[in-house]
């Protein structure tokens, strides 16, 4: 059979029956954009997060009495300083921080402003700050969700803290964390260290944890050791170990969706094999006149192999696509907040784009390859029977 005779017939076929194959496109358009929006989502937020969490501490360590976090000793700053390979040792005080009438929560962190930060991003952030004003009246930075959130409640400049005696302290909104580190900060007031204690009610000697960074990585396993050498009741808390939890947090949601994913392509491949398995009495003609006229089993195969094949690029590319455009240039507005979450103050981020082709390439097999085998075996089951059957 000339190459020729055969696409030319094969595109008449495509136009023959487009309306069959618009409506396979689009449903398979939708399952494809569905899984590769996840996909890139979980992707970009995964490679954000990694680059945000190279500007924060290396090391958290806090104290633990009978399984529960307490007040963590100013002591122990003095020993973790003496430790070889550790520097930029900041105590701090973290704590919720409870708005009761609409039941949302801020994160204050207290830090000393005039030591070296281990927060690379606040260490950045303060060398661009005019501490003289900023030390002029208490003050804070706060981060993008809690901007809009006070805004909204028409605290555009100040915010008036209740303190555990009743009373109020208000403190100046100083400036905006930056946008980069609302994976992390979005619901973050970063403030003064005695200001933090005296919102918490601590006392004067009381610290939350110590944050501290360890220039080489090779030194890091090393220095847990002695930090739990130093100090039996501490717990201590690196970045890899935030790393993981951030992964594993959105590889299940990931995964609930690859899950639903599978249900629904499975669903529409039994569908697509039940048609083909059903074929309507026009086509099987087709394929009988098609026998009786000289095509071979392998010609028909092929026929219907190069028909499936276009609408399975076809689908393919356009979910892609599709999904390319709603999630890194229109951030993915519903997924967003399954992702983020939205049950205390509402996040949003800008998605980087990062398209990993090894997992576009399985997503591209896991849905060819059982639309392939709906759509041929069916075929095959016909084709080879004979001719005048097949007409009838």
């Amino acid at each position: 059979m000339h190459n020729n005779a055969f696409f030319h017939f094969l595109s008449l076929l495509l136009f023959k029956q487009k309306n069959k194959h618009i409506g396979a496109i689009f449903i398979s358009v939708i399952i494809i954009f569905l899984l590769s929006s996840v996909l890139f989502i979980s992707s970009s937020l995964q490679k954000s997060l990694q680059a945000t969490l190279q500007n924060q501490p290396d090391f958290t360590i806090s104290r633990l009495q009978a399984g529960r976090a307490v007040d963590t000793p100013t002591e122990w700053i003095e020993k973790i300083v003496q430790i070889d390979g550790v520097s930029a040792v900041t105590p701090r005080v973290y704590g919720r921080y409870f708005f009761a009438p609409n039941e949302n929560s801020f994160l204050i962190v207290g830090v000393d402003f005039f030591d070296e930060q281990s927060n690379r991003s606040l260490q950045e952030l303060m060398e661009t700050t005019d501490l003289k004003s900023f030390f002029a009246m208490p003050s804070m930075l706060v981060g993008e969700g809690v901007q809009k959130f006070m805004s909204a409640h028409y605290y555009s400049d100040s915010f008036s803290f209740k303190l555990p005696n009743g009373s109020f302290k208000k403190v100046a909104i100083a400036q905006q964390l930056p946008s980069s580190t609302n994976l992390i900060a979005n619901d973050m007031i970063v403030m003064p260290l005695e200001l933090a204690k005296e919102i918490f009610a601590m006392e004067e000697e009381s610290i939350t944890d110590i944050a501290l960074n360890v220039p080489n990585d090779a030194e890091w396993d090393t220095i847990v050791g002695k930090l739990h050498l130093l100090f039996y009741d501490a717990q201590v808390i690196d970045k890899r170990e935030i790393s993981k939890a951030y992964k594993s947090l959105y590889n299940y949601k990931g995964g609930l969706f690859l899950i639903l994913y599978l249900i629904t392509i499975i669903t529409f491949m039994l569908i697509l094999y039940q048609r083909y398995s059903m074929v309507y009495s026009a086509e099987k003609k087709e394929i009988g006149i098609l026998r009786a006229i000289g095509w071979s089993i392998q010609d028909i195969l092929k026929l219907k192999f190069y028909e499936t094949l276009v609408i399975v690029i076809s689908s393919f590319i356009l979910g892609v696509v599709l999904a390319y455009i709603f999630v890194f240039i229109f951030d993915a507005p519903l997924l967003q907040e399954i992702f983020l979450g939205g049950e205390n103050l509402a996040n949003s981020v800008v998605f980087v784009p990062t398209i990993e082709f090894g997992i576009l390439g399985s997503l591209f097999l896991f849905f060819a390859l059982p639309f392939f085998a709906s759509v041929l075996i069916p075929v095959w089951k016909i084709a080879v029977t004979p001719p005048k059957e097949a007409m009838l």
